[in-house]
């Protein structure tokens, strides 16, 4: 088994971190429209939190849009740095097998994992789904009969984050350093080794979203104040019939046509 190469490891977070992540940060920021803000938030939430001023409801708003999915963006990046780790070490590559993300081999024994992003990223039924994709996958492998010399072992790693009971009966959930140790063949510390090239150029890149949100607030601010707005007062009936009120289509429109 081949030691890690942390100057690798770097590198390739280095080249992969701006597009994979800053980029597409970027790009959902440029796309966005102060209708697709508006329209994807909940007003009643604002009400009871006494958001009365347009800006104020703008940054709210437009903060929770930005930061929705910032998490999945991220661990899909985690998740190629993940294998790439594991690719170097243990030969680890992205599985073919539906619902795995990785696999390797280790001795006799054959890993496929399931990549998330930290330790508490599903409900109950999405857990229960994870067992079931675990469960069949390793039915899959059995009747291909590539495996059958090997013990399998279902894992669902956990890029950041502590659970010290990882045997879950049906599957092991190894979190934060357990996860990493396991992919790179050992090494105790490559958690921690992660979080310096990770920040490459990150003031840089998080300095020009910054100005281009600064632009989308004020932007959104004025046309909020222009349609939602009397004498500077939000008018919250208006806005709420933009938001919530019903539009002449589905079983509206399906009964007017029928009369």
């Amino acid at each position: 088994m081949p030691p890690l190469d942390l100057a690798d490891t770097a590198r390739f977070i280095h080249e992969r971190i701006g597009p994979d992540y800053h980029d597409k940060k970027r790009r959902k920021l440029e796309r966005l429209t102060v209708d697709d803000v508006l329209l994807r938030k909940n007003p009643y939430l604002f009400r009871a939190k006494a958001t009365d001023t347009a800006h104020d409801f703008i940054r709210a708003a437009l903060d929770a849009t930005v930061s929705s999915g910032e998490e999945t963006v991220f661990g899909n990046f985690m998740e190629k740095v993940a294998i790439h780790v594991c690719a170097q070490t243990l030969g680890g590559r992205k599985s073919a097998v539906k619902g795995i993300d990785l696999e390797f081999e280790r001795g006799r024994t054959k890993y496929l994992v399931s990549i998330t992003s930290g330790p508490n990223w599903g409900n109950a039924g999405q857990i229960e789904n994870l067992v079931e994709r675990f469960r069949e996958a390793v039915e899959t492998l059995r009747a291909s009969g590539g495996s059958r010399e090997l013990k399998i072992e279902c894992v669902e790693g956990c890029c950041y984050g502590t659970d010290d009971t990882p045997d879950k009966g049906t599957h092991l959930k190894l979190c934060g350093q357990r996860f990493w140790e396991l992919l790179s063949g050992g090494s105790e510390s490559l958690y921690r080794d992660l979080i310096e090239p990770i920040g490459h150029r990150a003031r840089e890149r998080n300095d020009e979203l910054q100005a281009m949100y600064a632009a989308k607030l004020n932007t959104f601010t004025a046309a909020f104040v222009e349609r939602f707005c009397d004498d500077g007062v939000i008018d919250w009936d208006r806005l709420l019939a933009y938001n919530s009120g019903k539009r002449r289509t589905g079983l509206a429109h399906r009964k007017d046509k029928a009369s």
